[in-house]
């Protein structure tokens, strides 16, 4: 297995190409702001062939370079239909007025092929296999990829921005609900192995049995509504 990750642009947004081995196809996952040219070395070094593009959701800084890179390889987005439309409306996804500006020039829209992702879709690409969870919390439409274990390999979760090493995704802009979040991490995170490898969409990478004994978040959720809110826990401020 080789995944090859890099954090791009302004945001800091972690990029991820996923392929079985160098020399064969792949999947880019979150190719966000001023991505497109990390992507190009990364696939170069590797001597790659992408076949799709998956996001964990549809905010900007992980979709702002999904159509020069789906247009350079010719290959479809996924993304889940209820956050679809911000790849054409940022600002709206941002709680920002049409016309204002957004890190300069950024090329929004679609790509020539938009496919939906549904919770618990098993997607097969490039030869890998790709659990979808719906997750919604940080946006209506976010999504996690949860990738099984394989022989000398742990299971591969990539979170987006619903879990951090430490922190959760924030839930004050549009679409986002710290309800939703806590049933999202209960729901999603709560059952994975410890073993399990965490790829965020910001930050270093973790693993759910760190992200259960230490992140106030994961604690709070495991304790039960009968505990209360964990003490001490800020509200979370980490993604766009």
């Amino acid at each position: 297995m080789l995944i090859a990750g890099f954090p791009a642009g302004a945001w800091g947004t972690n990029c991820y190409v996923v392929a079985p081995a160098p020399g064969e196809e792949c999947v880019i996952i979150d190719p966000g702001h001023q991505a497109a040219q990390g992507v190009e070395e990364t696939l170069k070094k590797h001597r790659l062939k992408p076949v799709a593009v998956v996001l964990t959701h549809g905010h900007i800084d992980h979709v702002a370079s999904v159509v020069p890179v789906c247009g350079a390889h010719d290959v479809p987005a996924w993304i889940h239909p209820e956050d679809r439309y911000m790849m054409s409306d940022p600002e709206k996804a941002l709680g920002r007025s049409i016309g204002m500006p957004l890190m300069g020039e950024l090329t929004v829209g679609e790509p020539d092929d938009v496919r939906e992702l549904a919770d618990g879709a098993a997607l097969k690409l490039a030869g890998m296999d790709f659990s979808v969870a719906h997750a919604p919390g940080h946006t209506k439409g976010s999504v996690t990829f949860r990738m099984p274990e394989l022989a000398d390999v742990p299971p591969v979760f990539f979170s987006g921005d619903l879990l951090f090493a430490g922190s959760i995704g924030r839930t004050d802009l549009p679409g986002g609900s710290h309800a939703e979040m806590l049933d999202s991490l209960a729901r999603v995170c709560l059952p994975l192995d410890d073993s399990t490898v965490v790829l965020s969409g910001h930050g270093p990478q973790t693993t759910i049995g760190r992200e259960r004994a230490t992140n106030p978040y994961l604690r709070e959720v495991a304790a039960g509504p009968a505990a209360g809110p964990h003490e001490g826990a800020p509200a979370p401020r980490r993604g766009m």
